[in-house]
């Protein structure tokens, strides 16, 4: 063997590392918790002015995009559907666009897609509002696989009409994720609430409960001793196994139209959910013989969560309150340690940030594009510096290699923070 080839094998798994660890290829990043994987580059402070490496045009929608193997996947609204489209990292060029469903229209938004595609290897994963999931080739958009989840499971989409509730009423929003070998999806319909797929080819592993979703994306966690699915459904929050579907543990959240849309997070045994007439709630799981006991830990109305879904660091929860204020909560009781009024100048039933946690800051873009840096204290509120980046908008943004991929109203956006 050569000396060039046993350096290239040498390399080659850190070369991987590096690849892997520049992706952003989901909702809230690899892990589902909103935080920049160790080893990548983070800023310490925010220029001045924002160095906008390129911006691309592209129609309604509040899906977020997600970057992988140097490809920015996200969706808009383009004459009447919702159409998926792949762009070079590097240059905001597009690489190909494709039509996923008709697009649904009610009060919420703009018309367009709510979805985060979820990225794995060659493949991405895309939901419509109506319940259309497909797998695509990321190379050219190529439809591998597809399933509907009212064709094929029997979920109800009613639209904005009557008292319809969670995704029946303004649809799939909750982006599935990818699980080893497996696919996980909010279906919803009868004994497929949650539905385990092959990520392959979408073959039925397993399907669990008959919830109506409501529009929080699903995580897995182990907590009690036992890995499981944690969804934040339109009747409540609930726990499957991972391995087989089976049920676990319920705790009834109702409220109006079971509008709950924060992605659930975790700090030790405790599971926390937000909803803007419930409150915030800490979900407390033990041990229980073979099963798990689920109760409700604390409620803590004065601390409601909307829309934006908050991150966990350590034992606090960071996110952004009923009146625009920013505030940290200890995870524990439920307990605000700090708020800051005002961080926010919107309108209080609109106000959105998507978070990201970045080594000791928190990288905080605001729905009028500011993005905020400031320091994660449990003590105090510290901003560290911030600077206009976009216009009006309700993204979760994509971080990857030092760069902010973000979208708002009019335009899809990549600034590079790190050098």
């Amino acid at each position: 063997m050569s000396f060039k080839s046993l350096a290239f094998l040498l390399a080659f798994p850190i070369y991987c590392m590096n690849l892997q660890a520049a992706d952003w290829p989901q909702w809230r990043g690899p892990e589902r918790t909103g935080y920049v994987p160790a080893g990548e580059p983070i800023p310490k402070s925010l220029p001045d002015s924002p160095k906008i490496l390129w911006h691309i045009p592209l129609g309604n929608g509040v899906a977020s995009p997600v970057v992988s193997g140097g490809k920015v996947f996200y969706l808009d609204h383009q004459d009447g559907k919702e159409v998926v489209h792949a762009s070079d990292a590097a240059d905001g060029n597009v690489l190909w666009s494709v039509p996923l469903d008709e697009v649904q229209k009610d009060s919420q938004s703009p018309p367009g897609p709510r979805c985060t595609p979820t990225v794995d290897g060659n493949r991405v994963y895309v939901q419509s509002c109506r319940g259309e999931l497909q797998c695509l080739d990321t190379a050219d958009g190529k439809v591998i696989w597809r399933t509907n989840y009212v064709k094929d499971f029997g979920a109800v989409f009613i639209g904005e009409k009557g008292k319809a509730e969670g995704a029946s009423r303004h649809g799939n929003t909750g982006s599935p994720l990818v699980d080893g070998e497996h696919l996980i999806a909010e279906v919803g319909g009868p004994g497929a609430s949650i539905v385990c797929f092959d990520k392959k080819n979408g073959q039925v592993i397993w399907k669990s409960e008959s919830d109506i979703p409501g529009y929080a994306a699903p995580i897995i966690a182990t907590i009690a001793g036992k890995r499981q699915i944690i969804g934040f459904m339109a009747d409540g929050l609930m726990g499957i196994a991972r391995a087989d579907g089976k049920f676990l543990w319920r705790v009834p959240v109702k409220t109006s139209l079971a509008r709950h849309v924060t992605t659930p997070v975790v700090a030790d045994d405790m599971v926390i959910i937000a909803s803007h007439t419930a409150g915030l709630i800490g979900v407390k799981l033990t041990p229980n013989g073979d099963g798990i006991a689920s109760e409700i830990a604390w409620t803590v109305k004065d601390s409601a969560i909307n829309f934006s879904s908050p991150v966990t660091v350590g034992q606090h929860l960071y996110g952004l309150g009923p009146s625009k204020n920013l505030l940290c909560v200890d995870a524990k009781t439920g307990k605000q340690t700090w708020s800051k009024e005002g961080f926010l100048t919107g309108k209080a039933d609109k106000a959105h940030v998507g978070m990201i946690v970045a080594g000791e800051n928190l990288l905080i873009l605001t729905d009028d594009g500011q993005l905020a840096l400031v320091a994660i204290d449990p003590t105090a509120f510290r901003e560290i510096s911030r600077v206009r980046v976009c216009t009006n908008n309700w993204c979760n943004p994509a971080y990857a290699d030092g760069k902010l991929f973000l979208r708002d109203s009019k335009e899809l956006i990549c600034v590079q923070l790190v050098p």
